[in-house]
């Protein structure tokens, strides 16, 4: 599926690449269509001037250059236009008195309006040339040329020269325009390709990841790993059991070879007893002699299922563990809090494998006390005080009433104890020493229950006082305290688990089925007792019955 949903990005990526590779491609072709144009006006230009430079204006006869010399001609500051003179003082003022007069006889009516006579335009006469005008025509430009003084002339092809010279700058300054305007949308070109790639290979990224994820999900709810509530994924029992079962395994390898092989759930007891044959897979604990007894005495020569014995294991120690965990605010700190939770699932699963109907409770206690499954344990989150009075109060409340053979309590904190509860079930924190006080009380009801293995697991801290009032809780319990990180809490949790000695039961002598409900009679005398003990010592364990 992944390949599949990459491939189908591949493709996309290419075919937009294409599309900004056209548009490159077009912009371009329109940059070499201006350049090229830009370059020919350019040439006719020089051309031009080439000309302009080498013509003589009495024999002016170029028609490219009639549109320069035109408007060169017509400059307002050169020397062949006739400068207008300016009307002198005496001038001016007698024109002042004479609008006045106009004014005064135009107020008392006594003069006529004057037909207005229509206003001439003013020209501007060529080297003294009466009748021209601005516009010039072919013959009256042959006759300025022709009017031109030699000095007037020189003047007229250095301003062609300099309006054609003008025209080029305007013309580069329009192509150096246009090459950066160019630049310019290429360069956006290629930010848009390099942008669009990354948001195409981004979306497929994400479709893929929304795709595993969805299929994930889909899978993990048909096995009942995780529910949905309102929308929301939510963890289920089974996928942290799960969890814990690989956490155990990681730390299973960090294990010594001897605690790693003790934590093994199909590890001998070491017990076994003599029972009837029940299923196919006993015949390798066959009890030889036992079974050809009993068949010679049912008047058989042969041994079949009815008449046949195995010895078989005994598993029915029972075990009850308390697991003790310290989610106060100072488990936030660092990795403490993680750490414990994963040390603690991979204890519970351990205990599990090897002892499948033993009771686990495990209790996390700040300055409330309570009892979590595995689900509640992987989500809780960090509270206030450690109330460690409390804490072992539960778990003497839970171990006393209990009918187990083995039980064992593994406390794990990071400090001392900070909190209490009165007998009215307030909790009373701050005071240090009345918190260690309770918690030696409740630590001597606990070790009232035998037996009992107590284990306290110290994370180590800055401050030696925690250390001591540690090991005075151990020494009341009777049980043993580590000093250690978090990193190796699983390992010594672990350790200490397979290091508990177990309780042997020996088992009642089994009854039979059948005819002779009766155990075979042994054969009497010592080389019967001692075949009976070679076979017992061959199996492993003692035979009962």
């Amino acid at each position: 599926m992944r390949e599949r949903l990459r491939r189908q990005a591949e493709r996309q990526l290419k075919r937009r690449m294409e599309e900004y590779d056209q548009r490159v491609e077009r912009l371009e072709l329109v940059s070499r269509k201006d350049q090229a144009k830009i370059d020919a006006d350019m040439a006719e230009l020089e051309a031009r001037l080439k000309a302009a430079r080498q013509v003589d204006l009495s024999r002016f006869g170029d028609a490219g250059l009639l549109e320069e010399v035109r408007s060169a001609l017509l400059l307002p500051d050169t020397d062949w236009i006739p400068k207008e003179a300016r009307p002198t003082f005496l001038e001016r003022l007698k024109a002042m008195f004479a609008r006045f007069i106009a004014w005064l006889r135009n107020l008392f009516g006594r003069s006529k309006k004057a037909a207005s006579s229509p206003r001439k335009e003013r020209t501007i006469t060529l080297a003294g040339l009466a009748g021209s005008a601005r516009t010039l025509g072919t013959s009256e430009l042959g006759d300025a040329l022709a009017r031109l003084s030699p000095g007037e002339q020189r003047e007229l092809s250095s301003h062609v020269s300099h309006s054609i010279e003008a025209k080029e700058r305007v013309l580069q300054r329009e192509a150096e325009e246009k090459r950066r305007q160019a630049e310019a949308q290429r360069r956006e070109l290629e930010a848009e390709r390099a942008e669009a790639a990354r948001r195409t290979s981004a979306e497929a990224n994400q479709r893929v990841k929304e795709a595993e994820e969805r299929r994930l999900t889909r899978e993990l709810k048909e096995r009942g790993l995780v529910a949905d509530h309102d929308g929301k994924l939510s963890v289920t029992y089974g996928l942290v059991e799960r969890f814990a079962r690989l956490v155990l395994e990681e730390e299973t390898r960090r294990l010594p070879g001897d605690v790693r092989l003790s934590l093994r759930g199909n590890a001998s007891t070491g017990v076994y007893e003599k029972a009837r044959l029940r299923q196919p897979e006993e015949v390798a604990h066959l009890d030889l002699p036992s079974s050809l007894l009993a068949a010679r005495l049912t008047g058989s020569k042969h041994i079949d299922e009815s008449s046949s014995y195995v010895y078989r294991e005994v598993t029915s120690e029972r075990v009850h563990v308390v697991l003790l965990f310290d989610k106060s605010g100072s488990m936030s700190e660092g990795n403490k809090l993680p750490a414990a939770k994963k040390a603690f699932l991979a204890l519970y699963v351990a205990i599990r494998r090897r002892h499948p109907e033993a009771v686990i409770d495990v209790v996390a206690f700040e300055n409330e006390v309570k009892l979590l499954d595995l689900l509640e344990l992987w989500e809780c989150h960090p509270g206030s005080f450690t109330n460690t009075a409390e804490a072992l109060h539960t778990a003497h409340l839970l171990l006393r009433a209990s009918r187990a053979t083995r039980r064992e309590v593994y406390l794990v904190t990071d400090g001392l104890p900070e909190a209490y509860t009165e007998s009215t079930g307030r909790v009373l924190s701050g005071n240090l020493d009345a918190a260690m006080e309770h918690a030696l009380v409740r630590a001597g009801e606990l070790a009232t229950v035998t037996p009992l293995k107590f284990s306290m697991i110290l994370l180590k801290s800055e401050h030696p006082e925690y250390e001591v009032a540690a090991r005075r809780l151990t020494r009341t319990l009777s049980g043993e305290l580590v000093v250690t990180d978090p990193q190796r809490l699983g390992v010594e949790l672990l350790v200490r688990w397979a290091g508990g000695a177990e309780t042997i039961r020996r088992p009642a002598p089994s009854s039979t089925t059948g005819a002779d409900p009766r155990p075979p009679p042994a054969p009497s005398g010592a080389p019967g007792r001692a075949r009976r003990r070679k076979a017992d010592r061959r199996m492993g364990g003692v035979a009962s019955g």
